[in-house]
């Protein structure tokens, strides 16, 4: 059973809500620890959206959409579609969020030009979109390889050279728009000073000149996102393939409109340990014991946080109160990543060991779960959040202390 996010939705958006659910119940749930043992893109998944006319969920209407997401002032259906999805394989759900979020920044910053021949991809041929951003510059114990990417501009566009680390869906996606730097590797993530030098590039990944080296990526969760590296070796992009002004994505903080969209998926989780917890409790004849009660209270009280949290900053987004907005995603980021882990844990203690045997869905809830938190510094966040209740200067883009 679908349970809404939020108030009731018009007709169209209900119906791409129940379709997504249907899909997320019958079938990808079944596929997904096929995907994380193998470490495998969910190809078929997304064979099945696309079938299923979701795809282009946050594509504008006028370019055969759905027209869903915070720039469409209709963001509640994109989240909640991004929720179910995580409910049945959190791997399935990131690589969903770079593909809508992608969207959403053609939309956003696109020309017109643009719009209309990238849009006729995904709606047309379900062409599946990523962002990558990716450029840690330290290394990390054992790791030899330096990451990141310089860009020459040469006549009629750039050509890129090095490697995006964390490059999800890179054994998948048709398309990336890639977060690069005039002045040197670092990614938007690790971008200093102006950021005027910052582009964001669309590559065409079938440019035999873009190889994607899956040895590096062997993590302990989200193993079907295929976050492999990957490697440009004089990637030409041509001038009309770049998207906004220089220093756009920064400058107009688009990140903000993507924290809350992390716990949506977050969210998924949690309810997919809390329905796990409720139906083994109740095959057990556990109910009776009221410790495994105070759990599961715990548990349904979590989840209804973190929905109503949801709600309400989509609300903010379709009003436009942008500023507002990034703030109460930030904090609702924060919230719900806490939600998540803690039902995580009370459906693990109040189940015992058996849940963490495979194949139940839990064991990959668990590793999935705690892998993707770290997409963000939590510790961060709580400190932007801080710095904007005092009135100073921060970071609610990146939260960068």
């Amino acid at each position: 059973m679908t349970t809404p996010l939020g108030p009731a939705v018009e007709s169209h958006a209900q119906a791409a809500v129940d379709d997504a659910a249907k899909l997320a119940r019958d079938i990808f749930s079944g596929r997904a620890d096929g995907y994380d043992r193998t470490a495998t893109f969910p190809a078929e998944d997304f064979d099945d959206l696309f079938s299923a006319g979701l795809l282009a969920a946050a594509v504008p209407r006028e370019y055969g959409g759905l027209g869903f997401g915070p720039q469409q002032r209709d963001t509640l259906p994109l989240w909640e579609i991004t929720t179910l999805l995580a409910k049945a394989d959190l791997s399935l759900a990131r690589c969903w969020e770079g593909h809508a979020n992608s969207l959403a920044l053609i939309d956003g910053l696109g020309t017109a030009e643009q719009k209309r021949r990238w849009f006729g991809g995904v709606v047309e041929r379900g062409e599946k979109w990523v962002g990558w951003s990716g450029e840690p510059q330290a290394a990390t114990p054992g790791e030899t390889r330096r990451f990141g990417t310089t860009l020459v501009p040469v006549e009629g566009g750039w050509i890129i050279q090095g490697t995006k680390a964390f490059a999800t869906s890179a054994t998948g996606a048709q398309r990336a728009i890639l977060f690069v730097d005039t002045a040197g590797p670092g990614g938007a993530r690790h971008a200093q000073g102006s950021h005027g030098g910052l582009l964001m590039l669309a590559c065409d990944l079938s440019d035999p000149t873009v190889t994607v080296d899956t040895s590096w990526w062997d993590p302990v969760g989200m193993r079907a996102t295929a976050s492999h590296v990957v490697r440009f070796d004089d990637t030409f992009v041509p001038h009309d393939c770049l998207i906004g002004e220089p220093g756009a994505y920064i400058d107009g903080q688009w990140q903000t409109a993507f924290v809350p969209h992390y716990a949506a998926s977050f969210l998924g989780a949690a309810e997919a340990a809390y329905e796990y917890a409720v139906a083994y409790l109740k095959r057990q004849g556990k109910g009776g014991d009221a410790y495994v009660r105070q759990r599961v209270g715990s548990m349904a009280v979590n989840v209804d946080t973190a929905r109503l949290w949801l709600r309400h900053v989509a609300g903010l987004w379709d009003a436009g109160s942008r500023e507002e907005a990034g703030v109460a995603g930030a904090r609702a980021r924060h919230v719900i990543e806490h939600l998540a882990e803690q039902t995580v844990q009370h459906c693990i203690r109040a189940c015992g060991a058996r849940c963490l045997v495979r194949p139940s869905p839990v064991e990959r809830i668990l590793r999935d779960l705690t892998f993707y938190q770290r997409h963000d510094n939590d510790d961060h966040i709580l400190a932007t959040i801080g710095r904007a209740a005092l009135g100073e200067g921060h970071d609610l883009s990146f939260h960068k202390p």
